[in-house]
């Protein structure tokens, strides 16, 4: 298990605050965060790059916060994979398990070895120049990967990879993961934190702002900032008004939506994810509450299928998948009823 302890770091005008997580062995967990936020700079804490001004790290119950970089035993795997272009495939793998005594054959099998597990063996005798993204992210790997890592990190390792090769490197941290690795993979990618993380962490400003699972995070963001990041875009500011026992939602006393629960303050914001909104030529019968007749004005594609806009006294934006479009062919200026369960509204205090 790695443990952060209030870890705080000054950085120029920039400082990491009071971080303290507990991620447990065997954890994919994602570091989400715009640049700027300090993602990358509390991997480096963790590392041993950089020694944090207060606070203590812990790994499996040992507090390596001011050890040497070269005891710690982790492996870091940088943003544009620092190899060595001088090198061969073969020579930048063994590179980190090359130096003192070792023997060469002992060291070629285990190249041999890595390499094949992660199917770079064909690139052994090739120089790193002539690479790809996707095969030099590989390489970075093995070499980190050749020493049998206790805790791998990730800045960033999709940033530079070809859209068409990022589901085979998903694919590949999947297996590490699976066999037991723990992971701790930072980048700015919401669509990373929701394939690969069993455990998210959303940074901003040097404070870690929510964490836990993907759909504790991203279903339920505690602010607006982490509502954003994980592509909601359904803002409605509102009054909340409790009527024989039932809480309603009142956005510029025209539209009232029907809310569960039975506590909520004075005002807010309302929240509602675009794929929990249904889209229909029709009334539905069977959702009398949250039930709003709308024009379609605006349809484009998007990475869900197609986002449909409709204005229904407020504006709405709907996901949808391309199969539903050919089966339902909204047009522009078309009327529409859109509806959506009580449990997808979420509220988040004025404040927030």
């Amino acid at each position: 298990m790695l443990i952060l302890k209030n870890i705080s770091k000054k950085l120029g005008s920039f400082q990491l605050r009071n971080i303290s997580i507990s991620i447990p062995a065997g954890t994919y967990y994602v570091l989400l965060g715009r640049s700027g936020s300090g993602k990358t700079q509390l991997l480096e804490l963790i590392a041993g790059l950089n020694k944090p001004d207060y606070g203590e790290i812990w790994l499996e119950g040992e507090n390596i916060t001011f050890q040497r970089i070269q005891n710690r035993n982790i492996g870091l795997v940088f943003q544009d994979y620092a190899v060595f272009p001088n090198m061969t495939v073969l020579e930048n793998i063994a590179y980190s398990i090359s130096s003192g005594r070792k023997n060469k054959n002992l060291v070629r099998e285990r190249v041999l070895k890595i390499s094949s597990e992660l199917n770079i063996s064909h690139l052994l005798e090739r120089n790193t120049k002539h690479l790809s993204g996707g095969e030099l992210q590989r390489v970075a790997l093995a070499r980190t990967l050749i020493r049998s890592p206790r805790l791998l990190l990730l800045d960033e390792p999709m940033a530079s990879i070809d859209a068409s090769l990022k589901d085979d490197i998903k694919r590949l941290f999947r297996r590490l993961n699976r066999s037991g690795l723990t992971i701790i993979h930072v980048t700015h990618d919401y669509r990373e934190a929701v394939s690969l993380a069993s455990r998210v962490g959303v940074i901003h400003g040097g404070r870690i702002i929510q964490e836990g699972t993907p759909d504790e995070v991203f279903r339920k963001p505690v602010n607006k900032f982490v509502a954003r990041y994980s592509g909601i875009r359904n803002f409605f500011r509102v009054k909340f008004i409790e009527s024989e026992g039932k809480w309603k939602a009142f956005c510029n006393g025209d539209m009232v939506f029907s809310l569960s629960g039975n506590s909520y303050p004075d005002e807010g914001l309302l929240l509602i994810r675009s794929d929990d909104i249904k889209i229909s030529g029709c009334s539905s019968v069977q959702c009398p509450e949250n039930c709003f007749r709308g024009i379609v004005s605006d349809i484009l594609p998007s990475e869900y299928g197609m986002e449909i806009t409709v204005e229904a006294g407020e504006t709405f934006y709907i996901d949808i998948s391309s199969d539903t479009f050919r089966q339902y062919p909204f047009c522009e200026g078309s009327e529409v009823w859109i509806s959506f369960p009580k449990e997808a509204c979420i509220v988040l205090h004025e404040n927030k």
